[in-house]
């Protein structure tokens, strides 16, 4: 961002003759003629009272964008204990090859990402040297348990089948369930009880649809065999609405693909049951000493303010 240079230093002003301030219209101002000072106040005052009538729907507008949610998964009164890392001379953290924009092989073929530039902050934090290795996200909990790493951070979700082959750090995103609607749509709070009978698109065989089809019973499920079908779906008007993962449906949003059609409408859907436990790091199990770690710098880098700043970078549409 540029920033404008100091101004410089302006003179003290040309002292006047006689020693006397002049008045604001000039000394022999004719009679009935309103002095210029006079008139420029005069001016400003009902500007500024045009500025008072006339701004609110302005204001309005411009407060329809809520602010940007960052997420916090940490609770500031439980401060973790720094662990000894005598014995660790670094970190060689493994991620997935593509999945932008969280991690993928930049132009010079070097990683990067949001997970990537995490891992970054995280080594700061705790001042040692890492390495950052792209591999194929099948191939990266087995690379884990073959020693060829030490943590992976590929946006892995915290499931029960996933905690039986690592161990995890805490959570540091979570994917929660967001509905989404035309700009142009009436529908502002999507509460089970004022959606009956309205048409909601959702990719076939998820998470999301055995959601929508056990809570909001009295809705038209229209399941749609991928997340670009379902999304054109909305913005022709086919449905009323769309349920679907909140991070992709936040980058859809902010991207150009969706041609700033839609919005999300509502709150985040967290029900841990259906979207999960949340993302963590993956460290080989009983590897204590990485996980608590990372946990340590997790919670500093929120801590310092360094994770919203990464976080807004990415995330310009909040997915919460």
């Amino acid at each position: 961002m540029m920033h404008k240079g100091a101004a410089s230093a302006s003179r003290p002003p040309k002292p006047v003759e006689d020693g006397r301030k002049r008045p604001c219209g000039g000394e022999g101002t004719p009679a009935g003629v309103v002095p210029f000072g006079t008139a420029l106040m005069l001016a400003l005052t009902l500007l500024a009272a045009s500025l008072v009538f006339k701004a609110p729907a302005a204001i309005a507008q411009v407060a329809i964008e809520p602010p940007v949610q960052v997420p916090g998964f940490w609770d500031p009164r439980r401060r973790p204990e720094r662990p000894d890392l005598a014995r660790v001379v670094g970190i060689r953290f493994l991620t997935e090859i593509d999945y932008p924009p969280f991690n993928f092989a930049g132009p010079d073929g070097n990683p990067q990402g949001f997970n990537v530039d995490l891992a970054r902050m995280l080594c700061e934090e705790l001042k040692l040297a890492c390495t950052i290795q792209m591999r194929r996200f099948e191939t990266l909990i087995s690379s884990l348990n073959e020693n060829r790493g030490d943590a992976v951070i590929a946006s892995i979700a915290v499931t029960q089948d996933a905690r039986a082959k690592a161990d995890f750090t805490d959570p540091y995103y979570r994917t929660p369930g967001r509905f989404v609607a035309r700009r142009d749509s009436p529908i502002q709070d999507p509460l089970p009880e004022k959606l009956e009978g309205k048409k909601v698109a959702v990719v076939a065989g998820t998470a999301h649809e055995a959601y929508l089809k056990e809570l909001f019973t009295e809705v038209e499920v229209r399941p749609y065999p991928s997340a670009e079908v379902a999304r054109l779906a909305l913005r022709q008007g086919d449905v009323d609405l769309l349920f679907g993962d909140g991070v992709s449906l936040a980058f859809w949003l902010n991207g150009t693909d969706s041609a700033n059609c839609c919005a999300f409408r509502g709150g985040p859907y967290l029900d841990s049951r259906y979207f999960g436990e949340g993302v963590g790091i993956a460290v080989k199990k009983g590897n204590d000493t990485i996980r608590l770690a990372l946990n340590w710098s997790l919670f500093r880098v929120w801590e310092l303010g360094r994770f919203s700043d990464l976080w807004l970078r990415y995330f310009p549409v909040s997915p919460f």
